[in-house]
């Protein structure tokens, strides 16, 4: 089964390190304001994530950890990239059918392979 060698705690750190990567990306120290405009989102002083969202979004990081944890026990590197490949291009389809803004969409999708290539490093050290 393709689940008995999966290293899961590769799979918990790259989902939690993807997280992280996600807050520093789309925070104001980075590319909160660029992202917020393309993506029609308005950012104040008591601006909070939807937690809806944000649930999502960790549910998604782990498919996608345990995806590449899974290539990670074949040795199928080829078929991790080409997972985070489609998720990025599947993100920018999905954001362009709303009309976000260029830059909007190449956060979203550098956001994605960053991810990506952070749980597939996550793989190789654990």
């Amino acid at each position: 089964m393709e689940f008995e060698n999966v290293n899961w705690i590769a799979v918990g750190a790259g989902t939690v390190v993807a997280f992280l990567f996600g807050w520093l990306v789309y925070s104001p120290l980075l590319f909160a304001r660029p992202w917020a405009q393309g993506s029609g989102v308005e950012l104040n002083k008591d601006s909070k994530p939807p937690m809806g969202a944000m649930l999502l979004q960790i549910i998604g990081l782990f498919f996608l950890a345990t995806v590449i944890g899974i290539t990670a026990t074949f040795d199928a590197l080829v078929a991790a990239i080409l997972a985070i490949l489609a998720a990025a291009a599947l993100t920018i389809s999905n954001g362009a059918f709303c009309k976000k803004s260029n830059a909007a969409l190449a956060i979203d999708a550098g956001y994605i392979v960053g991810a990506g290539v952070l749980m597939i490093l996550v793989q190789a050290l654990l």
